[in-house]
């Protein structure tokens, strides 16, 4: 949101002075930042994500510190706005404590009139230790309050609302950072400003009425003007607080990416000497539970249109809040989109985020399904832990709600599941449950009286309101995190057993690229077993069940460079599996939003974009398999079925022509089919299982009459069991260009360069005398870039050698 200044305001960002309690470390701190990366930056600490130097810098939560700086003023009639403040501290002014704050994800307001003076002032805010304050505020409960200690190395921060991630997770480093990574500026504490504002939307047949409502402190005047859409209303100000209605007629919509265009409105508001900005989009947004025979829907209706949610879920762009920069995080969203993403998640672990984040969204068309801050633990229920919860709940929701992109407020991740993870809520369940129940309510009631409109879910996974069952393994009714494959071990077609409604969490690990495997690990550190690359598997058991799934589905490679290009490999089959088949069951399942879109620190992971941004194999896939208009394979007990799936408005002729191929490049037709497909997936064409020889892959193209084209290949059985014949690829670059060409059938022909950048494809096939050019968009346009192939072949059955 953009609110505007008039002048006196006094920025606070810049250089502060950081110091530990006791005196023994100093330095500056930028801020916003945090104190782990002032340190760092200083030379006092080493740099955390390299090698396993984590376990050498906890100490730094442990201890008090306190951020410092001067200030000249000229006025004094000041209040102090700060926001993004990790987490349990104090602020002093002029010596004089004005602020106590234990709460991250709020924002604060303190007047400063009795306390400010003409000339220098100074400014202290000390941050207590978060493994401190959290152990002390674990011992006042009434009863102890389990966290998930298989995550989290340091202890107990299900008692402070901050990050839960920042206590570690089974992808991120454990660290507890501190610091302010929002705003801190001094305002006129007399300036007229609108506060409290909400927009609410009706929707009737090409007409939009607008109700725009709020307060203006110290407001100078009685009347407020409206404007948006080229047209404008006035209305009056009563006991500081206004309401007018607009009405809109033909609005421009707004529509999630790939449903239409992104409108985006500026809705300005002067009320009593006050002006301020919200940018809106012309939406509704229905979430349809009701009952069918399966159970219940979980499906989004956006301007009365079902949209298939396509997405993945979204954790904090860095461990460290001090080096999340704008055009990292746009980076980053702008990939989904790419990958024909509609949606992500905000993870319950991580944090609600900035403004910007969600004018990002806004502009790209991804939808936000928003978690609030509570994941994986049991929390606390007591007065005073409700009352912050309900502060930080009703702020958020004001702040956020008139972003087009917020599509679901939901109550929190896997908190329902966490009651049976812990002895203390096994045998005393009711107590733990009433406790939840408290929690669960609290936030419910603060966004609906804030924002009575919105959309609500208890949390995720999650049958239906009131319905504690098991959303893990039960597929009928809401939404569902299936983990079965990776947690479990089982097979990736144990992915096609289930028929979720919409399935909100599923996911399988990889390692990261070679180029952040060389940032933080020196060569002899590369191998899977050595205490280092252990450092960065932060999931129990990862690292050998990555490897034992490899040797259920391919040959075993030789160079380590080669192992995790097939980890990757690997990942994208996984999570192919998933998508494609419970996109094949449209209307039936509505949405798949995988485990996760990105990565806090070069870590062991499930993210499909590296820590920096860079492609794994899975994002490049996920272009595919999200791709709005695609042919799916549905292996079935005595057949194969290709089924067209199509996410647009309007229903699509699709032709699909089916081949079989084998190793020694002999190609037989196995039939063509024709639908009409619309919003309900539609079987093109039915294969016996026995028209596909043991030696043969399932090859299809597809085509529209208007010329759009599209194909895959679907193995039988697991890739190990073909003996693939060297491809003997041929290779000629042209500048960004690579065109690739292949003797033999070549399986995931993938390319690396030595600079950042992005394919316009990867992991792709070649069949003899059909070239594939592949372009290569560098983030420097003038690097001189060299390139890697990799292919199935060369990395698991040809002998030791360097790659093309």
């Amino acid at each position: 949101m953009n609110q505007t200044l008039a002048s006196g305001t006094v920025d606070l960002a810049g250089s502060w002075a950081l110091q530990d309690h006791g005196g023994d470390h100093a330095c500056a701190m930028a801020v916003p930042g945090d104190a782990i990366s002032a340190l760092v930056t200083a030379g006092l600490a080493p740099e955390p994500y390299f090698a396993d130097n984590e376990y050498d810098l906890r100490w730094i939560a442990e201890r008090d510190w306190v951020m410092s700086r001067n200030v000249t003023l000229t006025d004094t009639d000041v209040e102090l706005v700060i926001s993004g403040l990790d987490c349990v501290a104090e602020v002093h002014w002029n010596g004089q404590q004005v602020l106590s704050a234990a709460n991250a994800f709020r924002h604060y307001r303190v007047n400063l009139r009795e306390l400010a003076k003409i000339g220098e002032n100074t400014v202290q805010i000390y941050l207590r230790s978060p493994v401190a304050r959290a152990a002390e505020a674990q011992a006042r409960q009434p009863f102890f309050v389990p966290y998930a200690a298989q995550n989290c190395p340091i202890p107990h921060g299900n008692m402070l609302r901050k990050p839960a991630c920042d206590y570690g997770w089974d992808w991120n480093i454990a660290l507890a950072p501190i610091g302010l990574y929002g705003d801190i500026r001094l305002e006129p504490a007399s300036r007229p400003r609108v506060a409290d504002l909400r927009i609410a939307q009706r929707h009737d047949q090409g007409q939009v009425t607008l109700t725009v409502s709020g307060r203006v402190a110290h407001a100078r005047g009685d009347h407020v003007v409206v404007a948006v859409c080229g047209q404008e209303v006035k209305g009056q100000i009563a006991d500081g607080s206004f309401t007018a209605t607009i009405e809109i007629e033909n609005p421009v919509l707004w529509w999630p990416a790939g449903q239409g265009p992104q409108a985006l409105h500026d809705l300005t508001i002067t009320a009593g000497g006050a002006t301020t900005t919200r940018r809106i989009g012309l939406r509704h947004v229905e979430l349809d539970t009701s009952t069918d025979a399966a159970g219940s829907r979980f499906a989004f209706r956006i301007n009365g249109r079902e949209v298939f949610a396509k997405g993945a879920n979204w954790i904090p762009a860095d461990a460290l809040a001090g080096r999340i920069s704008r055009d990292g995080v746009r980076d980053l969203l702008q990939s989904a989109v790419d990958a024909h993403m509609n949606m992500i998640r905000v993870w319950g672990g991580g944090r609600y985020e900035p403004d910007w984040f969600y004018d990002f969204c806004d502009e790209m068309g991804l939808m936000v399904w928003q978690d609030f801050m509570f994941a994986c633990n049991l929390y606390p229920s007591t007065p005073e832990f409700l009352a912050e919860v309900e502060a930080e709940v009703a702020e958020n929701v004001a702040r956020l709600a008139h972003h087009p992109s917020i599509t679901l407020w939901c109550g929190d991740n896997e908190l329902v599941g966490a009651l049976t993870w812990f002895p203390e809520s096994r045998e005393n369940r009711d107590r733990y449950l009433v406790s939840y129940d408290r929690l669960n309510r609290c936030i419910e009631t603060a966004l609906k009286r804030v924002e009575p409109d919105a959309l609500w879910w208890p949390s995720s996974p999650c049958p239906g309101p009131l319905d504690f069952g098991d959303s893990w393994h039960s597929d009928g009714s809401g939404d569902m995190h299936f983990w079965s494959v990776w947690h479990e071990g089982r097979d990736f077609d144990h992915y096609r057993d289930v028929s979720p409604r919409f399935c909100s969490e599923f996911g399988f690990q990889s390692y990261p690229s070679m180029d952040v495997i060389r940032g933080f690990a020196d060569e002899k550190d590369w191998n899977i077993a050595s205490p280092v690359f252990e450092s960065h598997q932060k999931n129990k058991g990862g690292n050998a069940r990555i490897a034992e799934t490899m040797f259920r589905y391919f040959r075993w490679p030789e160079r380590f460079e080669d192992f995790v290009w097939l980890s990757q490999i690997q990942q994208a089959l996984a999570i192919k599996t998933a998508v494609t088949h419970w996109r094949s069951l449209k209307p039936h399942c509505m949405g798949t939003l995988y485990w996760q879109l990105n990565d806090t620190w070069p870590v062991c992971s499930w993210s499909s974009l590296d820590h920096g941004g860079g492609w794994k194999m899975l994002h490049y896939q996920a272009q595919r398999f999200f791709a709005p208009l695609t042919v799916v394979a549905v292996p079935e007990a005595e057949s194969y079925r290709l089924v067209g799936v199509n996410d647009g408005a309007e229903p699509v002729h699709l032709t699909v022509t089916a081949r079989a191929v084998n190793m020694a490049n002999q190609i037989r037709d196995l039939g063509k089919g024709t639908a009409l497909v619309g919003g309900a997936s539609e079987t093109l064409l039915t294969i016996d299982r026995s028209a596909v020889r043991p030696d043969e892959l399932l090859t299809f193209i597809w085509e529209t009459p208007e010329g759009q084209r599209g194909g895959d290949h679907f193995a039988p059985r697991p890739y190990k069991a073909y003996d693939l014949p060297a491809p003997n690829l041929q290779t000629e670059v042209n500048g960004n260009a690579i065109t690739l060409s292949a003797e033999n059938l070549a399986l995931f022909v993938s390319l690396e360069a030595d600079q950042p950048g992005r394919f316009s494809t990867n992991a792709f096939t070649v069949f003899p005398g059909y070239p594939q050019t592949v372009t290569f968009i560098p983030r420097d346009p003038t690097a001189k870039v060299r390139f890697t192939v990799r292919d199935l072949h060369t990395a698991t059955m040809a002998s030791r050698k360097d790659p093309r």
